[in-house]
């Protein structure tokens, strides 16, 4: 059996979902890229599985989401954020990462539901002086939020994490490991599971890798890998993952409704 072709997001969050994957060519065949685009190689058959942005499932009607596991936030997620000099409730317009749908989709729910505001969203590259230039505000995701210095520059970070939180008293889900019907064998999910636990475990380590010689970084890391983001897709996650699909489809973000559907997992 071939190894399944898989494309992960390249930044920290995703790391512990992937610990130890690349020892296992046997089932995969793995490779990095930004968000967006691990979902366009799924969405055109370039790769078998990936762990893509939560509205990119909304996308294939054969797909299947690994059970169990995902990007997770409760609160503050530090990593997808509005940085601004004006309040959230006041924003005209707002430059957006074009590197996830995710994040999009989500500011959009929350300047209907939560903010009651309506700017215009203007896709741009994650570049903040530029992005800033153009706008009242910049989306940006990532580690390029995560790591980015806000009060030296005299902005303020609207934590989309928080804001969803906020509104919904729940968690959201950011990323989900997802393929088709056909392709993802218990074998497989097996091993993400086990990837899973094993890099969780291994969080300080993966940090130390991730941002090589730069203290105040992997101090930030180890903070955000402990306290910001969860990789369990739990019942509770699970609420906060199907609320926001009712939103994006109530504000007709995405076309149609569509159940989660999962592989077989061998831990059940």
């Amino acid at each position: 059996m071939s190894p399944l072709r898989v494309s992960a997001v390249e930044y920290l969050n995703a790391r512990p979902l992937v610990h130890g994957l690349e020892a296992r060519a046997d089932l995969f065949d793995l490779q990095f890229d930004i968000p967006a685009r691990c979902a366009s190689q799924l969405h055109d058959g370039s790769v078998d599985l990936g762990l893509i942005p939560s509205i990119e499932y909304l996308q294939g009607s054969d797909y299947r989401i690994v059970p169990d596991l995902a990007v997770a936030s409760e609160g503050e997620v530090a990593s997808v954020a509005l940085f601004t000099t004006r309040p959230a409730t006041s924003l005209r317009s707002i430059a957006v990462d074009s590197s996830s749908r995710t994040a999009s989709a989500l500011l959009r729910v929350l300047c209907a539901e939560w903010w009651d505001t309506d700017p215009k969203l203007v896709k741009l590259r994650p570049d903040l002086p530029v992005m800033l230039k153009r706008c009242d505000a910049a989306l940006v995701i990532g580690d390029a939020a995560l790591f980015f210095d806000y009060e030296s520059q005299g902005l303020d970070k609207v934590d989309l994490g928080d804001e969803w939180t906020a509104m919904t008293s729940l968690p959201f889900v950011w990323a989900l490991w997802v393929g088709r019907a056909s392709t993802v064998g218990p074998d497989h999910v097996a091993a993400l599971q086990a990837a899973c636990a094993s890099g969780v475990q291994a969080s300080d380590e993966i940090v130390a890798r991730h941002c090589p010689g730069d203290e105040e970084q992997i101090e930030v890391g180890r903070r955000y890998l402990r306290e910001n983001v969860s990789f369990a897709l739990d019942e509770r996650t699970l609420a906060g993952l199907k609320k926001f699909y009712e939103y994006v489809y109530g504000l007709r973000l995405v076309p149609t409704r569509t159940d989660l559907r999962f592989f077989e997992s061998p831990l059940r």
